[in-house]
Protein backbone atom coordinates (compact mmCIF):
# COMPACT_ATOMS: atom_id res chain seq x y z
CA UNK A 1 0.00 0.00 0.00
CA UNK A 2 2.97 2.75 0.86
CA UNK A 3 4.87 1.30 -2.47
CA UNK A 4 1.67 2.55 -4.11
CA UNK A 5 1.10 5.73 -2.78
CA UNK A 6 4.81 6.46 -3.47
CA UNK A 7 4.69 5.73 -7.18
CA UNK A 8 0.83 7.76 -7.07
CA UNK A 9 3.05 10.66 -5.70
CA UNK A 10 6.04 10.39 -8.00
CA UNK A 11 3.50 9.89 -10.70
CA UNK A 12 2.02 13.31 -10.00
CA UNK A 13 5.37 15.04 -9.73
CA UNK A 14 6.46 13.66 -12.87
CA UNK A 15 3.25 14.74 -14.80
CA UNK A 16 2.46 17.99 -13.15
CA UNK A 17 6.72 18.94 -14.24
CA UNK A 18 6.07 17.84 -17.77
CA UNK A 19 2.76 19.26 -18.04
CA UNK A 20 4.21 23.03 -16.73
CA UNK A 21 6.95 22.75 -19.12
CA UNK A 22 4.85 21.65 -22.12
CA UNK A 23 2.09 24.32 -21.24
CA UNK A 24 4.61 27.58 -20.13
CA UNK A 25 6.59 28.47 -22.56
CA UNK A 26 9.56 27.79 -20.30
CA UNK A 27 12.34 27.48 -23.24
CA UNK A 28 10.79 30.12 -25.24
CA UNK A 29 10.22 33.24 -23.35
CA UNK A 30 12.89 34.81 -21.70
CA UNK A 31 10.41 35.95 -18.68
CA UNK A 32 9.23 32.47 -18.02
CA UNK A 33 11.44 31.07 -15.51
CA UNK A 34 11.54 27.71 -14.22
CA UNK A 35 13.59 27.46 -10.57
CA UNK A 36 14.96 23.52 -9.97
CA UNK A 37 16.40 22.95 -7.07
CA UNK A 38 16.83 21.11 -3.76
CA UNK A 39 14.29 21.15 -0.31
CA UNK A 40 15.07 18.98 2.17
CA UNK A 41 16.67 16.44 -0.10
CA UNK A 42 13.53 16.38 -2.74
CA UNK A 43 13.30 17.96 -5.83
CA UNK A 44 11.72 21.10 -6.02
CA UNK A 45 10.23 22.97 -9.36
CA UNK A 46 9.67 26.45 -9.15
CA UNK A 47 7.43 28.37 -12.03
CA UNK A 48 7.39 32.16 -11.73
CA UNK A 49 7.27 35.21 -14.33
CA UNK A 50 10.27 37.67 -14.48
CA UNK A 51 8.81 40.69 -13.77
CA UNK A 52 6.12 40.09 -11.24
CA UNK A 53 8.75 38.83 -8.21
CA UNK A 54 11.28 40.93 -7.03
CA UNK A 55 14.77 39.07 -7.40
CA UNK A 56 15.49 39.70 -3.51
CA UNK A 57 11.83 37.80 -2.78
CA UNK A 58 12.93 35.07 -4.23
CA UNK A 59 16.43 34.84 -2.88
CA UNK A 60 15.10 35.42 0.68
CA UNK A 61 12.41 32.62 -0.01
CA UNK A 62 14.82 29.88 -1.16
CA UNK A 63 17.40 30.71 2.05
CA UNK A 64 14.54 29.35 4.24
CA UNK A 65 13.62 26.55 1.64
CA UNK A 66 17.55 25.39 1.97
CA UNK A 67 17.87 25.25 5.71
CA UNK A 68 14.98 22.81 5.64
CA UNK A 69 16.56 19.28 6.36
CA UNK A 70 15.20 15.78 5.26
CA UNK A 71 14.09 14.77 8.03
CA UNK A 72 11.06 17.95 8.55
CA UNK A 73 10.32 16.88 4.98
CA UNK A 74 9.23 13.25 6.92
CA UNK A 75 7.36 15.38 9.36
CA UNK A 76 5.60 16.76 6.72
CA UNK A 77 3.38 13.79 4.54
CA UNK A 78 1.40 16.68 2.55
CA UNK A 79 1.70 20.17 0.49
CA UNK A 80 -0.92 21.61 3.43
CA UNK A 81 1.80 20.32 6.08
CA UNK A 82 4.64 22.42 4.43
CA UNK A 83 2.69 25.19 3.72
CA UNK A 84 1.56 25.47 7.06
CA UNK A 85 5.01 25.16 8.67
CA UNK A 86 7.62 26.77 5.97
CA UNK A 87 5.97 28.88 3.92
CA UNK A 88 5.61 32.46 6.28
CA UNK A 89 3.59 34.24 3.59
CA UNK A 90 -0.32 35.52 3.79
CA UNK A 91 -1.47 33.99 0.47
CA UNK A 92 -1.05 30.57 0.10
CA UNK A 93 -3.05 27.86 -1.53
CA UNK A 94 -3.19 24.22 -2.91
CA UNK A 95 -4.11 23.03 -6.59
CA UNK A 96 -4.55 19.84 -7.22
CA UNK A 97 -5.00 20.47 -11.24
CA UNK A 98 -1.74 21.24 -12.64
CA UNK A 99 -3.60 23.19 -16.04
CA UNK A 100 -5.15 25.29 -13.24
CA UNK A 101 -1.64 25.67 -11.45
CA UNK A 102 -0.20 26.58 -15.04
CA UNK A 103 -3.16 29.42 -15.34
CA UNK A 104 -1.79 30.96 -11.69
CA UNK A 105 1.52 31.55 -13.10
CA UNK A 106 0.22 33.41 -15.91
CA UNK A 107 -1.56 35.29 -14.01
CA UNK A 108 1.60 36.18 -11.58
CA UNK A 109 1.70 33.66 -8.78
CA UNK A 110 4.39 31.28 -8.06
CA UNK A 111 3.91 27.53 -8.41
CA UNK A 112 5.77 25.13 -6.65
CA UNK A 113 6.06 21.28 -7.10
CA UNK A 114 7.54 19.19 -4.58
CA UNK A 115 8.45 15.38 -5.32
CA UNK A 116 6.30 13.28 -2.40
CA UNK A 117 3.81 15.93 -2.49
CA UNK A 118 0.22 15.45 -4.87
CA UNK A 119 -0.74 19.19 -4.70
CA UNK A 120 0.72 22.36 -6.32
CA UNK A 121 1.67 24.97 -3.53
CA UNK A 122 0.79 28.31 -5.35
CA UNK A 123 2.54 31.53 -3.48
CA UNK A 124 1.14 34.62 -4.37
CA UNK A 125 4.43 37.21 -4.47
CA UNK A 126 2.91 39.31 -7.29
CA UNK A 127 4.75 42.91 -7.16
CA UNK A 128 3.02 45.04 -10.42
CA UNK A 129 4.65 47.92 -11.61
CA UNK A 130 2.06 50.71 -10.84
CA UNK A 131 1.38 54.58 -10.81
CA UNK A 132 0.61 57.10 -8.30
CA UNK A 133 -2.97 57.40 -7.25
CA UNK A 134 -3.16 60.80 -8.29
CA UNK A 135 -6.48 62.77 -9.04
CA UNK A 136 -8.31 61.66 -12.28
CA UNK A 137 -7.76 64.34 -14.80
CA UNK A 138 -11.45 63.84 -16.20
CA UNK A 139 -13.02 63.94 -13.18
CA UNK A 140 -10.94 66.84 -10.79
CA UNK A 141 -13.02 68.67 -7.96
CA UNK A 142 -13.07 71.73 -6.54
CA UNK A 143 -12.80 70.33 -2.65
CA UNK A 144 -12.54 66.52 -1.71
CA UNK A 145 -9.95 63.85 -2.00
CA UNK A 146 -7.27 63.49 -4.68
CA UNK A 147 -6.90 59.99 -5.07
CA UNK A 148 -8.09 57.95 -8.01
CA UNK A 149 -8.27 54.44 -9.55
CA UNK A 150 -4.88 53.05 -10.82
CA UNK A 151 -4.55 50.21 -13.63
CA UNK A 152 -3.96 47.13 -10.09
CA UNK A 153 -7.13 45.94 -9.41
CA UNK A 154 -6.14 44.77 -5.78
CA UNK A 155 -4.72 48.63 -5.63
CA UNK A 156 -8.57 49.61 -6.16
CA UNK A 157 -10.39 47.07 -4.17
CA UNK A 158 -8.42 49.07 -1.32
CA UNK A 159 -9.41 52.51 -2.30
CA UNK A 160 -12.87 51.64 -2.09
CA UNK A 161 -12.87 49.60 1.20
CA UNK A 162 -10.94 52.15 2.90
CA UNK A 163 -13.96 54.32 2.66
CA UNK A 164 -16.48 51.23 3.35
CA UNK A 165 -15.36 49.76 6.14
CA UNK A 166 -18.67 47.51 6.38
CA UNK A 167 -18.33 43.65 6.23
CA UNK A 168 -21.38 43.18 3.97
CA UNK A 169 -18.67 44.64 1.00
CA UNK A 170 -18.26 41.72 -1.40
CA UNK A 171 -15.45 41.74 -4.09
CA UNK A 172 -16.11 38.33 -5.94
CA UNK A 173 -13.31 38.17 -8.22
CA UNK A 174 -14.04 36.15 -12.17
CA UNK A 175 -11.60 35.47 -15.19
CA UNK A 176 -12.20 36.75 -18.56
CA UNK A 177 -11.29 36.10 -21.62
CA UNK A 178 -9.55 32.82 -23.23
CA UNK A 179 -6.50 34.07 -24.07
CA UNK A 180 -6.17 37.45 -21.60
CA UNK A 181 -7.81 35.84 -18.70
CA UNK A 182 -8.46 39.11 -17.36
CA UNK A 183 -9.13 39.44 -13.47
CA UNK A 184 -12.79 40.46 -13.75
CA UNK A 185 -13.99 42.11 -9.92
CA UNK A 186 -17.89 42.18 -9.09
CA UNK A 187 -18.23 44.61 -5.50
CA UNK A 188 -21.47 44.97 -3.68
CA UNK A 189 -22.89 45.52 -0.35
CA UNK A 190 -24.98 42.72 0.72
CA UNK A 191 -28.47 43.51 1.47
CA UNK A 192 -28.65 46.53 -0.24
CA UNK A 193 -27.87 45.33 -3.66
CA UNK A 194 -30.61 43.19 -5.86
CA UNK A 195 -28.76 39.62 -5.24
CA UNK A 196 -30.65 38.53 -8.14
CA UNK A 197 -29.03 40.87 -10.25
CA UNK A 198 -25.90 39.84 -9.01
CA UNK A 199 -26.24 36.18 -9.30
CA UNK A 200 -27.49 36.70 -13.23
CA UNK A 201 -24.15 38.89 -13.73
CA UNK A 202 -21.89 36.35 -12.19
CA UNK A 203 -23.48 33.34 -14.58
CA UNK A 204 -23.48 35.97 -17.18
CA UNK A 205 -19.23 36.51 -16.55
CA UNK A 206 -18.79 32.68 -16.80
CA UNK A 207 -20.28 32.44 -19.87
CA UNK A 208 -18.47 34.81 -21.61
CA UNK A 209 -17.23 33.40 -24.78
CA UNK A 210 -14.41 36.44 -25.31
CA UNK A 211 -10.90 36.01 -26.68
CA UNK A 212 -9.54 38.79 -24.68
CA UNK A 213 -10.37 41.65 -22.66
CA UNK A 214 -6.92 43.63 -23.20
CA UNK A 215 -8.66 47.02 -24.80
CA UNK A 216 -11.16 48.86 -23.54
CA UNK A 217 -13.78 48.17 -20.61
CA UNK A 218 -16.42 48.51 -23.81
CA UNK A 219 -16.30 45.35 -25.35
CA UNK A 220 -17.11 43.82 -21.93
CA UNK A 221 -20.37 45.58 -21.41
CA UNK A 222 -21.03 45.15 -24.87
CA UNK A 223 -20.80 41.40 -24.11
CA UNK A 224 -22.90 41.72 -20.99
CA UNK A 225 -25.71 43.48 -23.08
CA UNK A 226 -27.97 39.99 -23.58
CA UNK A 227 -28.41 40.38 -19.34
CA UNK A 228 -31.91 40.92 -19.24
CA UNK A 229 -34.71 38.83 -17.89
CA UNK A 230 -32.45 35.75 -16.76
CA UNK A 231 -30.82 34.73 -20.13
CA UNK A 232 -32.89 36.90 -22.93
CA UNK A 233 -31.02 39.58 -24.81
CA UNK A 234 -31.58 43.11 -24.11
CA UNK A 235 -32.36 44.55 -27.63
CA UNK A 236 -32.63 47.83 -26.64
CA UNK A 237 -29.30 47.76 -24.40
CA UNK A 238 -27.48 46.48 -27.31
CA UNK A 239 -29.30 48.08 -29.84
CA UNK A 240 -26.38 49.56 -32.14
CA UNK A 241 -28.02 52.55 -33.03
CA UNK A 242 -28.85 53.52 -29.45
CA UNK A 243 -26.06 56.34 -28.80
CA UNK A 244 -27.75 56.69 -24.62
CA UNK A 245 -24.89 54.92 -22.43
CA UNK A 246 -25.56 52.01 -19.84
CA UNK A 247 -23.00 52.21 -17.76
CA UNK A 248 -21.41 54.98 -15.58
CA UNK A 249 -18.01 54.86 -15.88
CA UNK A 250 -15.75 56.47 -13.15
CA UNK A 251 -11.85 56.83 -11.58
CA UNK A 252 -13.00 58.12 -7.96
CA UNK A 253 -13.22 55.88 -5.36
CA UNK A 254 -15.61 58.14 -3.50
CA UNK A 255 -17.44 58.07 -6.22
CA UNK A 256 -17.94 54.61 -6.59
CA UNK A 257 -18.39 53.87 -2.56
CA UNK A 258 -21.46 56.56 -2.70
CA UNK A 259 -23.00 54.05 -5.31
CA UNK A 260 -22.31 51.14 -3.46
CA UNK A 261 -24.11 52.33 -0.94
CA UNK A 262 -27.08 53.68 -2.67
CA UNK A 263 -27.69 49.56 -3.43
CA UNK A 264 -25.79 49.35 -6.85
CA UNK A 265 -22.55 46.96 -7.91
CA UNK A 266 -19.57 47.99 -9.42
CA UNK A 267 -17.42 46.20 -12.21
CA UNK A 268 -13.60 46.84 -11.66
CA UNK A 269 -11.15 45.16 -14.46
CA UNK A 270 -7.52 44.74 -13.91
CA UNK A 271 -4.86 46.96 -16.07
CA UNK A 272 -7.75 49.34 -16.20
CA UNK A 273 -8.57 52.78 -13.88
CA UNK A 274 -12.22 53.35 -14.87
CA UNK A 275 -14.97 51.36 -12.33
CA UNK A 276 -18.06 50.45 -14.21
CA UNK A 277 -21.26 51.46 -12.05
CA UNK A 278 -24.66 49.31 -12.91
CA UNK A 279 -27.54 49.42 -13.15
CA UNK A 280 -27.49 53.16 -14.63
CA UNK A 281 -30.23 55.57 -15.59
CA UNK A 282 -30.76 58.45 -17.53
CA UNK A 283 -30.75 60.82 -14.19
CA UNK A 284 -27.61 58.84 -12.81
CA UNK A 285 -25.53 61.09 -15.09
CA UNK A 286 -26.65 64.30 -14.22
CA UNK A 287 -25.14 63.98 -10.72
CA UNK A 288 -21.07 65.09 -10.11
CA UNK A 289 -19.61 64.35 -7.42
CA UNK A 290 -18.77 68.44 -6.72
CA UNK A 291 -22.79 68.52 -5.97
CA UNK A 292 -21.71 67.39 -2.40
CA UNK A 293 -18.43 68.59 -1.39
CA UNK A 294 -20.08 71.87 -0.87
CA UNK A 295 -23.62 72.68 1.07
CA UNK A 296 -26.87 71.87 -0.28
CA UNK A 297 -27.61 75.20 -2.11
CA UNK A 298 -24.30 75.09 -3.81
CA UNK A 299 -24.78 72.01 -4.49
CA UNK A 300 -28.04 72.53 -6.04
CA UNK A 301 -26.76 75.33 -7.87
CA UNK A 302 -23.98 73.55 -9.22
CA UNK A 303 -26.75 70.73 -10.36
CA UNK A 304 -28.91 73.30 -12.19
CA UNK A 305 -26.37 75.16 -14.15
CA UNK A 306 -25.18 71.76 -15.36
CA UNK A 307 -28.69 70.35 -16.51
CA UNK A 308 -29.93 73.87 -17.97
CA UNK A 309 -26.69 73.75 -20.01
CA UNK A 310 -27.13 70.30 -21.47
CA UNK A 311 -30.66 71.38 -22.59
CA UNK A 312 -29.43 74.25 -24.15
CA UNK A 313 -26.61 72.77 -26.09
CA UNK A 314 -28.92 69.64 -27.09
CA UNK A 315 -31.20 72.28 -28.63
CA UNK A 316 -29.49 75.25 -29.31
CA UNK A 317 -28.51 75.09 -32.94
CA UNK A 318 -31.72 73.36 -33.90
CA UNK A 319 -33.28 75.94 -33.22
CA UNK A 320 -31.53 78.85 -34.12
CA UNK A 321 -31.70 76.95 -37.55
CA UNK A 322 -35.51 77.14 -37.58
CA UNK A 323 -35.44 80.75 -36.61
CA UNK A 324 -32.58 81.54 -39.84
CA UNK A 325 -35.43 79.37 -41.65
CA UNK A 326 -38.15 81.66 -40.75
CA UNK A 327 -39.92 78.76 -38.48
CA UNK A 328 -40.31 81.03 -35.73
CA UNK A 329 -40.55 84.39 -35.67
CA UNK A 330 -38.64 86.73 -33.32
CA UNK A 331 -39.90 90.04 -31.88
CA UNK A 332 -37.95 93.17 -33.47
CA UNK A 333 -35.38 93.83 -30.33
CA UNK A 334 -34.24 89.76 -31.03
CA UNK A 335 -33.24 90.22 -35.08
CA UNK A 336 -29.68 91.35 -34.77
CA UNK A 337 -29.00 87.39 -34.03
CA UNK A 338 -29.89 86.40 -37.43
CA UNK A 339 -27.14 86.47 -40.52
CA UNK A 340 -26.89 89.60 -41.41
CA UNK A 341 -24.69 88.83 -44.13
CA UNK A 342 -24.53 86.33 -47.14
CA UNK A 343 -23.37 82.91 -46.92
CA UNK A 344 -21.98 80.41 -49.60
CA UNK A 345 -22.46 77.18 -47.58
CA UNK A 346 -26.44 76.17 -46.26
CA UNK A 347 -26.36 77.20 -42.46
CA UNK A 348 -27.53 73.58 -42.20
CA UNK A 349 -24.13 72.28 -43.44
CA UNK A 350 -22.45 74.70 -41.84
CA UNK A 351 -23.53 73.06 -38.61
CA UNK A 352 -22.99 69.62 -39.48
CA UNK A 353 -19.06 70.61 -40.40
CA UNK A 354 -18.26 72.63 -37.55
CA UNK A 355 -19.62 69.34 -35.51
CA UNK A 356 -17.40 66.71 -37.09
CA UNK A 357 -14.43 70.10 -36.95
CA UNK A 358 -14.64 70.45 -33.43
CA UNK A 359 -14.47 66.96 -32.59
CA UNK A 360 -11.38 66.70 -35.15
CA UNK A 361 -9.64 69.42 -33.28
CA UNK A 362 -10.45 67.34 -30.05
CA UNK A 363 -8.75 64.45 -31.32
CA UNK A 364 -5.61 66.13 -32.27
CA UNK A 365 -5.38 67.89 -29.17
CA UNK A 366 -6.14 64.52 -27.62
CA UNK A 367 -2.49 63.25 -29.48
CA UNK A 368 -0.88 66.37 -29.85
CA UNK A 369 2.48 66.72 -27.15
CA UNK A 370 1.55 68.70 -24.17
CA UNK A 371 4.60 71.20 -25.50
CA UNK A 372 2.93 71.93 -28.70
CA UNK A 373 -1.01 71.85 -26.83
CA UNK A 374 -1.21 75.91 -26.72
CA UNK A 375 0.26 75.90 -30.87
CA UNK A 376 -2.96 73.56 -31.86
CA UNK A 377 -4.79 76.13 -29.58
CA UNK A 378 -3.38 79.43 -31.75
CA UNK A 379 -4.39 77.62 -35.07
CA UNK A 380 -7.60 75.91 -34.26
CA UNK A 381 -8.92 78.95 -32.43
CA UNK A 382 -7.27 82.01 -34.76
CA UNK A 383 -6.08 80.91 -37.63
CA UNK A 384 -9.24 78.70 -38.52
CA UNK A 385 -11.86 80.61 -37.17
CA UNK A 386 -10.48 83.48 -38.22
CA UNK A 387 -10.18 82.49 -42.01
CA UNK A 388 -12.89 80.08 -42.52
CA UNK A 389 -15.06 83.51 -42.02
CA UNK A 390 -13.41 85.70 -44.05
CA UNK A 391 -13.05 82.95 -46.55
CA UNK A 392 -17.05 82.84 -46.72
CA UNK A 393 -17.08 78.82 -45.58
CA UNK A 394 -18.78 79.99 -42.33
CA UNK A 395 -20.52 83.06 -40.11
CA UNK A 396 -19.24 84.30 -37.07
CA UNK A 397 -23.35 83.09 -35.62
CA UNK A 398 -22.88 79.46 -36.65
CA UNK A 399 -18.97 79.24 -34.98
CA UNK A 400 -20.16 81.31 -31.86
CA UNK A 401 -23.11 78.83 -31.58
CA UNK A 402 -20.44 75.59 -31.91
CA UNK A 403 -18.03 77.06 -29.61
CA UNK A 404 -20.67 77.65 -27.06
CA UNK A 405 -21.57 74.31 -27.51
CA UNK A 406 -18.15 72.64 -27.40
CA UNK A 407 -17.04 74.54 -24.25
CA UNK A 408 -20.54 73.90 -22.37
CA UNK A 409 -20.39 70.07 -23.07
CA UNK A 410 -17.27 70.02 -21.00
CA UNK A 411 -19.63 70.65 -18.10
CA UNK A 412 -20.91 67.09 -18.25
CA UNK A 413 -18.90 64.51 -16.17
CA UNK A 414 -19.91 61.85 -18.86
CA UNK A 415 -18.51 61.89 -21.70
CA UNK A 416 -20.56 59.10 -23.17
CA UNK A 417 -23.65 61.03 -22.59
CA UNK A 418 -22.32 64.53 -23.97
CA UNK A 419 -21.93 62.37 -26.97
CA UNK A 420 -25.35 60.82 -26.95
CA UNK A 421 -26.62 64.49 -26.49
CA UNK A 422 -24.11 65.70 -29.73
CA UNK A 423 -26.05 62.55 -31.94
CA UNK A 424 -29.28 63.75 -30.81
CA UNK A 425 -28.73 67.49 -31.91
CA UNK A 426 -27.56 66.19 -35.25
CA UNK A 427 -30.64 63.95 -35.48
CA UNK A 428 -32.67 67.18 -35.04
CA UNK A 429 -30.53 69.48 -37.50
CA UNK A 430 -31.27 66.78 -40.05
CA UNK A 431 -34.84 67.22 -38.80
CA UNK A 432 -35.24 70.64 -39.22
CA UNK A 433 -33.36 70.55 -42.79
CA UNK A 434 -35.55 67.88 -44.02
CA UNK A 435 -38.87 68.83 -42.92
CA UNK A 436 -38.54 72.46 -40.75
CA UNK A 437 -40.64 72.86 -37.53
CA UNK A 438 -42.27 69.55 -38.88
CA UNK A 439 -38.97 67.62 -38.80
CA UNK A 440 -37.74 68.67 -35.68
CA UNK A 441 -41.01 67.90 -34.15
CA UNK A 442 -40.38 64.40 -35.61
CA UNK A 443 -36.32 64.28 -34.78
CA UNK A 444 -37.60 65.08 -31.21
CA UNK A 445 -40.33 62.70 -30.66
CA UNK A 446 -37.80 59.90 -32.25
CA UNK A 447 -35.47 60.09 -29.47
CA UNK A 448 -38.29 60.51 -26.95
CA UNK A 449 -38.96 57.05 -28.20
CA UNK A 450 -35.58 55.80 -28.17
CA UNK A 451 -35.43 57.10 -24.78
CA UNK A 452 -38.49 55.72 -23.49
CA UNK A 453 -37.76 52.15 -24.78
CA UNK A 454 -34.23 52.37 -23.33
CA UNK A 455 -33.29 49.40 -21.23
CA UNK A 456 -30.59 49.63 -18.18
CA UNK A 457 -27.82 46.58 -19.30
CA UNK A 458 -29.16 45.08 -16.23
CA UNK A 459 -33.08 45.58 -17.87
CA UNK A 460 -34.35 47.72 -15.96
CA UNK A 461 -36.06 51.23 -17.32
CA UNK A 462 -33.53 53.75 -18.39
CA UNK A 463 -35.64 56.78 -17.11
CA UNK A 464 -36.78 55.56 -13.34
CA UNK A 465 -37.45 57.03 -11.64
CA UNK A 466 -39.39 58.40 -14.11
CA UNK A 467 -40.52 55.65 -15.41
CA UNK A 468 -42.09 53.96 -13.74
CA UNK A 469 -42.67 57.20 -11.28
CA UNK A 470 -40.63 57.71 -7.98
CA UNK A 471 -40.98 60.77 -6.74
CA UNK A 472 -38.75 60.06 -3.27
CA UNK A 473 -36.16 58.85 -5.41
CA UNK A 474 -36.97 61.13 -8.51
CA UNK A 475 -36.26 64.12 -6.24
CA UNK A 476 -33.03 63.11 -4.93
CA UNK A 477 -31.84 62.81 -8.56
CA UNK A 478 -33.26 66.16 -9.74
CA UNK A 479 -32.01 68.00 -6.26
CA UNK A 480 -29.39 67.16 -3.46
CA UNK A 481 -31.59 67.07 -0.39
CA UNK A 482 -28.96 65.71 1.80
Amino acid sequence: MKETEQERKRSFFEEATAFMKRYLPVDKSFDVIERVVEVGGRATHLYFIDGFIKDELMQRILTDFFKTAPADMDNMPAAGDFSRLKIPYVEVALEPEPKKAADAVLSGQTAMLIQGYEEVILMDLRTYPTRGVEEPEKEKTLRGSRDGLVETIVFNTALIRRRVRDSALIFDMHSVGKVSRTDVCIGYMEGLVDEKLVKQLKEQLSKLDMKSLTVGDQSLVEALGSLQQGRKRNRSAGSFWNPFPKVRYTERPDVVAAHLTEGKFVILVDNSPTAMILPTGLFDFLQDVDDYYFPIVTGNYFRFIRNITMLVTAFITPVYLMIAMGDIPLPDGLLFILPQEAYNIPLFWQFLLLELAVDGLKLASLNTPSALGMSLSVIGALILGDFSVTAGWFIPQSILLMATVALAGFSQPSIELNYAIKFMRMGMLVGVAAGGSLGFAAAVLLELVMLCTTKTITGTSYLYPLIPWNWTKLKGLIFRTR
